[in-house]
């Protein structure tokens, strides 16, 4: 078994190289401008965006929201053998919604007057500071990769225990806290490490995925699967959209456009369950401009009027990631908006040759109508105090899935 070492003073936290065990060391960074090139990317090999050093210094550049990023290359006998992401974000007590409101009136009778000043005296006090390996900003498991020549129990015997070391350096006892590892396909191995040091798992909502058949060249030959109930849905939603220009933005269109697309970014955001992290302004233009090729914006125009958009990467792993959307809510029922948005998607995927598209969460029962399927994704949490353990329960119920009917549109599939 391993044995570690302990947490430095703040001074210390950020010199190169802190041993581990006689065989593990790691060094950590505050910017992404700052982590060693080579090493990060001998492990990351550009094989997700997500993780590539260029996408998470924009991430960086939020101004919206109070968010800290944290950057660890492992050593593994002085070799570049890991890398971990972390995101630190504060988050006040308006920022609970539904949450504060409704299932955490249980909590506010147990004698919490320090849980009770922060909601009822204070929205604008930080209620909650999650110290997250992954990025908030996406679905998936973006937090960390290891070498494959460690072994399952190895990886997250160090990266446990190098949570445990950054998170106690970021000072989270002094705050209501937690530590959250998101968005696994899977359970994570060995079991009993993770509960051995007090991590519980829990799902979240599911990542919508839809399958391309290799033999489908356009989006008339995949709806061609569906039975005739759904055909002559999908016909409908395309016969809705008539009259509103569809086109790729250029990155000078993108920022023509930019204060629009933000605007329309922002009905989604101001709508969503749980208010997370909001995007910085020029992100579209941003990512563009690093991944001119591999990230797309699709923008749906009425008499030259942005009306909705679709962004998208193409991913290295053969898929297509549905990144973020906007609408106008008002004009949505009359052009199928969303929907259409949906099956840009998929022919997004189709013209580039991708064998999925993922769609992402929210909105499930719509997008199985469009041929997605449910991958189930498990978070871990470990709560740092007091406090925090007792809104463990009713935060976690918050962020679970509701329940959906799903449906099944291709004819092969009908009973």
């Amino acid at each position: 078994m391993f044995t570690f070492c302990k947490p430095v003073s703040s001074k210390k936290r950020f010199l190169p190289f802190r041993s581990l065990n006689d065989d593990f060391s790691f060094s950590l960074y505050e910017r992404a401008s700052s982590v060693p090139a080579n090493d990060w990317d001998t492990i990351s090999k550009n094989d997700t965006i997500f993780l590539e050093r260029d996408y998470l210094a924009i991430v960086e550049t939020g101004q919206h929201t109070k968010l800290t990023s944290r950057y660890v290359i492992v050593y593994y006998k002085g070799k570049p053998c890991g890398i971990i992401y972390f995101q630190i974000v504060d988050f006040k007590a308006g920022v609970f919604g539904e949450l504060l409101d409704t299932q955490v009136q249980d909590i506010k009778s147990k004698r919490l007057n320090l849980f009770e000043k922060y909601i009822d005296s204070n929205k604008d006090e930080v209620l909650l500071r999650l110290f997250t390996c992954g990025n908030n900003l996406v679905s998936g498991e973006y937090g960390y990769l290891f070498d494959k020549k460690l072994s399952e129990d190895q990886a997250h015997t160090v990266l446990l225990k190098i949570v445990e070391i950054v998170s106690k350096e970021e000072k989270l006892a002094r705050t209501i806290s937690a530590i959250l590892l998101k968005d696994f396909h899977k359970p994570l191995q060995p079991a009993e490490l993770f509960e051995d040091e007090k991590y519980s798992n829990f799902f979240v909502e599911p990542n919508l995925v839809v399958d391309i058949p290799s033999e489908v060249n356009s989006v008339s030959e995949y709806i061609a699967l569906f039975s005739k109930k759904y055909r002559n849905r999908a016909k409908s939603i395309f016969k809705s959209i008539e009259g509103v220009e569809i086109k790729y933005l250029t990155i000078d269109e993108i920022k023509t456009h930019e204060k629009q697309l933000y605007k329309l970014y922002e009905g989604i955001f101001e709508k969503a369950k749980f208010k997370l992290i909001k995007l910085p302004e020029d992100y579209f233009s941003s990512v563009k401009t690093i991944y001119e090729k591999e990230f797309t914006v699709k923008a749906f125009l009425k008499d030259g009027k942005l009306i909705a958009f679709a962004s998208s990467f193409l991913m290295p792993d053969n898929s297509l990631e549905a990144h973020y959307i906007g609408f106008d809510y008002e004009l949505n029922n009359q052009y199928n908006l969303y929907q259409n948005i949906l099956y840009a998607m998929i022919d997004e995927a189709i013209k580039n040759k991708r064998a999925k598209v993922n769609l992402g969460r929210t909105a499930a029962e719509i997008k199985t109508t469009v041929g997605a399927k449910a991958e189930n994704l498990i978070c871990y949490i470990k709560p740092q105090n007091t406090i925090s353990k007792l809104i463990q329960k009713p935060f976690i119920s918050f962020l679970q899935p509701a329940e959906w009917i799903p449906r099944n549109p291709f004819k092969e599939e009908e009973k």
